[in-house]
């Protein structure tokens, strides 16, 4: 199934309707065992056995393996057909989150993790269980109903009362179910990011002794997520003891009928005829089976609150409006690195505000510092002259050439790139570094990480893992330096290169950005350092980011 980039990602999840309709043909199956065994204890009743009993065992077992085996092959096709759709649905999001610039809405990468793994598997109970369980809830009763009516008007009556009621107060319950699956919902996600957030900066926390108020911090979280569970558990198990209520007053009335019916003690109730023993037990067999489809449907009521509020968070997902990155259509062409970097009228939309930039030239081998308060686009300025978002007005001209999308994968060719939170991969420092192409001793040298990778047990090939585990926040600072100084690039954008780095650590990573500069590199930084602010040959000062309301 290939997902079409328009299709709402709500209507793209739909129960196989073989599947479906295998389930209600299993359920349709009881009835006829349920008149073998009917008739073979009336039969022993009336004293004689007009059918015989190891006839009767061998069709109520081969109805019973007819039963499960159509089960078995309408849960099989459910739960394919959801498959194909989870991993559908799964790619475009990962798709469309690859292209994308800036954080979604729900959250950052803990969020969407958690959307992809834990909150779209709340869909698979939905689509095996309660939907299959609401086709039989619309048709075995009335089917049962009917069955009953044929027997005794008295019956029919009992269980067209009772019936009906479940329905009524499981709406009721499912509405405060779909509210508090979907706080719980949003907990997850939240909880989520907050685990992120802290692991990537564990070693931080555990150098200024924050460790307590860490544990703190993650136990009032998960404390709020488990009184939000226990709510949804509540209203579950609520919901259930009001089938349960009705369900056994019901199946006790017709239990009661028939047995003074039978005794001769009530002689209405029937049309005209006495109730017969086969039509007494195929009533008490068929009264707990008139309720069964309401049980099922009742059991999986909350799956269907918690399946509406991850599609919500979907359409959430979906109906959010983020700027695209550039992407190459025709792959690497033929490029030269350009004389001078021009920003020509150039604006972007962020969290609903209208960022705005000074038309600015910016030439080659010289340094430009980006400066204004938090939240005026200095990072932002950096993503846009990376190719990494799309500009509402305006354009990146390199030369007089726009960044567009048939220039922007070799643009990147020349640049380097040095992000303020560091990011590996689940690799030897080597790779996180030259990503398979050797790593030279200048190089270190340059990043000043000759002594870090000597005091590393296994050196360039120690395994740092997604978090940088062994090392500490300036040395990762540098490692990002020398990943972005790995390729010889011909401009180096840096997003806060020394923020938050003890003084002798800013000290290396300014000096390892100086010397590329003094190489003849372009040297683009995002900083509030005055120490870096003052070597920069240019200083932009975005202010507030002329934002519009």
């Amino acid at each position: 199934m290939s997902p079409n980039p328009s299709q709402n990602l709500v209507d793209q999840f739909k129960p196989d309707k073989a599947g479906v309709l295998l389930s209600l043909l299993a359920a349709l199956i009881w009835p006829f065992q349920a008149a073998v065994i009917a008739a073979v204890l009336s039969g022993l009743l009336a004293g004689g056995t007009p059918v015989s009993p190891l006839i009767a065992a061998i069709v109520f077992f081969a109805l019973a393996a007819l039963r499960a085996a159509i089960e078995a092959g309408s849960q099989y096709r459910l739960s394919a057909a959801l498959e194909r759709q989870l991993a559908a649905v799964r790619g475009r999001i990962v798709t469309q989150e690859a292209r994308a610039a800036g954080d979604s809405a729900l959250g950052n990468g803990g969020a969407l993790a958690a959307l992809l793994a834990e909150k779209l598997e709340a869909l698979r109970p939905y689509f095996l269980r309660y939907r299959p369980a609401r086709l039989r809830s619309g048709v075995m009763p009335v089917v049962i109903l009917a069955l009953a009516l044929w027997h005794s008007w008295a019956v029919a009556v009992v269980l067209l009362m009772a019936g009906p009621l479940i329905p009524l107060f499981m709406a009721l319950v499912g509405w405060a179910a779909k509210e508090a699956s979907a706080r719980q919902m949003g907990e997850i996600g939240q909880l989520s990011d907050l685990l992120i957030d802290r692991l990537a900066a564990l070693s931080d926390l555990k150098l200024i002794g924050a460790g307590p108020a860490l544990i703190d911090g993650f136990s009032e979280a998960s404390d709020s997520l488990r009184h939000r569970t226990m709510a949804v558990l509540r209203i579950a198990f609520l919901s259930s003891t009001v089938l349960e209520l009705f369900a056994a007053l019901g199946v006790a009335m017709v239990a009661v009928w028939v047995g003074f019916a039978l005794l001769g003690e009530i002689h209405w109730g029937t049309w005209g005829a006495p109730l017969t023993p086969f039509a007494g037990i195929f009533l008490l067999l068929m009264a707990p089976d008139f309720f069964q489809p309401l049980r099922d449907l009742a059991a999986a009521w909350h799956d269907k609150a918690a399946a509406e509020a991850v599609l919500d968070e979907l359409a959430q997902w979906q109906g959010e409006t983020r700027p695209d990155m550039l992407r190459s259509v025709n792959g690497t062409c033929g490029f030269s690195v350009p004389t001078a970097i021009n920003l020509r009228d150039l604006s972007l939309v962020r969290g609903g505000h209208e960022l705005r930039y000074p038309d600015l030239s910016i030439p080659l081998g010289e340094s430009l510092a980006i400066i204004g308060e938090s939240g005026s686009g200095k990072s932002s300025l950096l993503r846009l002259l990376a190719g990494l978002e799309r500009a509402k007005t305006g354009a990146v001209l390199l030369d007089q050439t726009p960044l567009e999308r048939e220039n922007v994968d070799a643009w990147r060719q020349n640049l380097g790139w040095m992000p303020q939170a560091p990011h590996f991969l689940n690799r030897s420092l080597r790779y996180n570094i030259g990503f398979g192409q050797p790593v030279s001793d200048t190089l270190l040298e340059q990043a000043r990480l000759t002594e870090v990778v000597a005091s590393l047990p296994s050196g360039l090939q120690a395994q740092l893992g997604e978090n940088g585990a062994g090392l500490s926040g300036g040395e990762a600072r540098r490692v990002m330096l020398a990943r972005a100084l790995h390729g010889h690039p011909a401009v180096l954008l840096a997003d806060e290169p020394t923020a938050d780095l003890d003084p002798e650590t800013a000290r290396f990573v300014l000096r390892g950005l100086l010397e590329f500069s003094a190489s003849g590199g372009t040297l683009i930084v995002a900083t509030h350092d005055p120490n870096l602010i003052r070597q920069m040959d240019h200083v932009l000062d975005l202010g507030k980011g002329g934002r519009h309301e």
